[in-house]
């Protein structure tokens, strides 16, 4: 993993939470995301389930974690079961969790290869009365490839069609908005990786350059970090920037004209989020400028609460301070972006804003909803 080691807690603390929202006598069931095929016999990199690594802390494929608070034995309340590696699979895919390793890694503390799983799922089906599957439950959400979940459930309910089946999601999307501080820290890692990628996207940007090259730029700067993109970026000159979800990234800088910048970094499946708007020149014209120092919305209410623990963590809107809004770009601050009134933003001691803002989820696809 490109990342550093996370605290276990985080993921021992996640499972307790939901565990106390579970009706009586529950059997919940998380299955990792499928890797996606591409041609012949290629395929993509696994993103991850925002829900498991939520409640794990695995980034590995094929993973399932088992948790059935009630049940009469200890040593099955909570079960992660693994892909067992091989000499094979090391040499092909390299280096796949041990059990001991897992173990160290989510706190979970029995951990079994998933060829065990289909014999201890039928027993715990047998006790149990309530069953908690995940699907991604989003309403900008369009659903065309059937998932691992998917493929899950149907067989589930074939197998068993006399339990009371329950959403998992609608659980999750009430504990995951709530950031702990292991959590903070992973998001606030996120927002300085993207802050780093900005910085070096302001200094590179300037008549004639690609906007293939500045994602190459912010790829540089994520990669070499530890990061990722949090999504597919959008880099967007001139009329390109009125196109809501413009990913082509691949025409030529004009003089004159502004670049829209919608992209940002994840860091362990932890997404921050970033827009912003730089004139491609360093120079602002008078209409550009008149645009971009019009007045902001008033600031949410919100903003004054937000506090480690809550649903938000970062409100705040645009600040009105002239000193460095409104007044023309020079060479020593050559780019000034514009904020939507959904982002935050602070200026450092150079004048230069920073592009740090945090999110309120995990990436994890739901948050956004991973994930977040």
């Amino acid at each position: 993993m490109r990342y550093g080691p996370i605290n276990p807690t985080l993921f021992i603390h996640n499972r307790a939470r939901l565990a106390k929202l579970l009706l009586p006598n529950s059997l919940v069931v998380v299955n990792a995301n499928d890797i996606p095929p591409t041609n012949a016999d290629g395929s993509l990199r696994l993103r991850q389930n925002a829900d498991l690594f939520y409640l794990t802390g695995v980034d590995q494929e094929e993973s399932i974690l088992l948790v059935y608070p009630d049940a009469d034995d200890e040593k099955f309340r909570e079960i992660l079961f693994l892909r067992e590696t091989s000499e094979l699979i090391a040499i092909w895919e390299g280096h796949k969790l041990t059990k001991e390793e897992a173990r160290e890694r989510t706190g979970v503390p029995r951990v079994e290869w998933l060829s065990e799983f289909p014999g201890i799922f039928r027993r715990l089906m047998c006790e149990c009365e309530h069953v908690y599957l995940n699907t991604n439950e989003h309403k900008r959400a369009v659903v065309e490839v059937e998932s691992r979940d998917h493929r899950f459930i149907a067989d589930t309910q074939r197998r068993y069609p006399l339990h009371d089946y329950q959403r998992l999601a609608r659980l999750l999307h009430t504990l995951r908005p709530v950031k702990s501080h292991e959590e903070i820290r992973l998001l606030r890692t996120a927002c300085d990786i993207t802050d780093a990628g900005f910085q070096r996207v302001a200094r590179f940007v300037k008549p004639g350059v690609n906007e293939t090259e500045i994602e190459a730029e912010f790829a540089h700067e994520f990669i070499r970090r530890g990061g990722d993109f949090a999504y597919n970026p959008i880099i967007a000159s001139g009329k390109n920037a009125c196109v809501l979800h413009y990913i082509a990234n691949d025409q030529p800088c004009a003089d004159g004209d502004l670049l829209l910048l919608d992209v940002a970094a994840s860091y362990a499946n932890y997404n921050s989020d970033l827009t912003r708007t730089l004139p491609v020149n360093g120079k602002f014209t008078p209409r550009q400028k008149q645009v971009y120092c019009a007045p902001p919305p008033p600031a949410s209410p919100s903003a004054a609460s937000s506090k480690t623990g809550s649903a938000t963590l970062n409100a705040s809107s645009r600040p009105n301070s002239s000193a460095w809004a409104c007044s023309p770009p020079n060479k020593s601050r050559p780019r000034t972006p514009t904020v939507p009134p959904s982002k935050s933003i602070s200026c450092t001691a150079s004048g230069i804003p920073s592009a740090s803002t945090s999110t309120t989820s995990a990436t994890p696809p739901a948050p956004s909803p991973p994930a977040g």
